[in-house]
């Protein structure tokens, strides 16, 4: 019994609009526009405190954002050092809090 051949679904692809460099007649690259800074968001208020030179605790920080604890210590480790790439440095005086700095 012969079988007929299996026809492959057809895939759907967004049809996208790619500028052509008209000299080479090659798609010019795209360029997303550079990240633009906000003002007063709970990450600027962060950078702003860690700023100072006397630096934010942890307490600092979450007081000024109403963020808990465990929330501003992963802004501090996940978006200003890996995703931003700022250098946080800590220093723990004798009997007081840990305190953070940006250098």
């Amino acid at each position: 019994m012969a079988m007929s051949p299996k026809k492959s679904p057809k895939t759907l692809r967004a049809s996208r609009t790619v500028p052509l460099d008209t000299k080479s007649k090659k798609a010019a690259p795209l360029s997303s526009p550079a990240p633009k800074s906000r003002e007063n968001t709970k990450q600027a208020k962060v950078i702003a405190l860690l700023r100072r030179p006397s630096g934010a605790t942890i307490a600092d920080l979450a007081k000024a954002t109403g963020w808990q604890s465990h929330t501003v210590r992963g802004v501090l480790s996940g978006a200003l050092k890996k995703k931003l790439g700022l250098t946080i440095t800590s220093e723990k005086p004798e009997g007081k809090d840990r305190i953070y700095r940006l250098s």
